[in-house]
């Protein structure tokens, strides 16, 4: 069991005027596209394929320069087409569909060539054998871009114990269903203590947490949470998640450290479903139009 440490959080609320004395770096212009840093999302497998194009077009959406995505093989020719933007790595696919453990051997040429890499998104109980190989094996090489760490790959993180790093290295991003797996408890113990649960995670295994929900909480390790109250309940719906991993992702790789840019992110996803709840409506809005979204609004904040 994940234990805490003693004490009680009192977390700051992410507001714009927060993060206007909070700016995200400056895109480099000079080195155009490099400058802006480089992604790499893992994940999606045949029966959901669409995940990781969320998560990779929201990455872009943020400024993030250069994509990668990868995925099961028998998918990525048909990611590669409906997203002509990104590089697309077939990788070795299980029976099921999912992505299998060789991918491990595939991915060894890539991890120095990105700023930020995002695992998980569209993967199901069958690829996370995999997902532990991967995480397991960026740990161990030691690479220098974060991680931020999704959905199905979240029940590889109990496994790197405590070695798991440094502030900001690996970036979880559960709801409360998985926080419940990660934990061991059960989910309305978990929707009861949002943020106690997610300190004892921060604590116990030395990564930043962002415990998603209608209040969504930012937990580094060492220093105080920080809290968002904005967005609306229709940001509750499938592939929101997605959007939301790959935003923060986008963000670390354009140089944003990863409390910041957990924080950015969140907030930017909120405020976008916002617009959207106005214009569309309160409900039936999908994932895929926040991310047109995410720029403006983004702009809005910044200025």
């Amino acid at each position: 069991m994940i234990r805490s440490r003693a004490g009680k959080d009192v977390p700051r609320l992410i507001t714009p005027r927060l993060l206007r004395t909070w700016p995200l770096p400056r895109p480099d212009g000079v080195r155009g596209k490099e400058g802006r840093g480089g992604v790499l999302v893992i994940g999606g497998c045949v029966q959901v394929p669409g995940a990781v194009m969320l998560s990779a077009l929201a990455a872009l959406r943020v400024g993030a320069g250069r994509l990668t995505i990868a995925t099961a093989r028998p998918v990525a020719p048909l990611i590669a087409v409906r997203l002509p933007e990104a590089r697309v790595i077939g990788l070795p696919p299980r029976p099921s569909g999912e992505v299998a453990g060789a991918a491990v051997r595939t991915l060894a040429s890539e991890w120095d060539e990105q700023d930020a890499i995002l695992l998980g998104p569209g993967v199901g109980a069958d690829g996370r054998g995999a997902c532990r190989l991967i995480l397991r094996a960026w740990f161990d090489r030691g690479h220098r871009a974060a991680i931020v760490v999704d959905a199905g790959a979240l029940d590889a993180l109990p496994s790197l114990g405590r070695r798991a790093g440094d502030v900001g290295t690996i970036i979880a991003t559960p709801h409360a269903e998985e926080m419940a797996r990660l934990t061991g408890r059960n989910r309305a113990d978990v929707l009861r203590r949002p943020l106690e649960t997610a300190r004892e995670v921060a604590d116990g295994l030395g990564i930043l947490v962002v415990m998603k929900g209608e209040t969504t909480y930012v937990v580094p390790p060492r220093g105080p949470a920080l809290v968002n109250r904005a967005g609306t309940v229709g940001l509750g719906t499938s592939g929101s998640g997605d959007v939301l991993a790959g935003a923060i992702t986008g963000l670390v790789a354009r140089g944003t450290p990863p409390l910041q840019a957990a924080a950015w992110g969140v907030h930017l996803h909120a405020k976008a479903g916002e617009v959207l709840a106005r214009n569309v409506g309160p409900l039936g809005f999908l994932a895929r139009e926040v991310l047109a979204q995410l720029p403006p609004v983004l702009a809005r904040l910044a200025r």
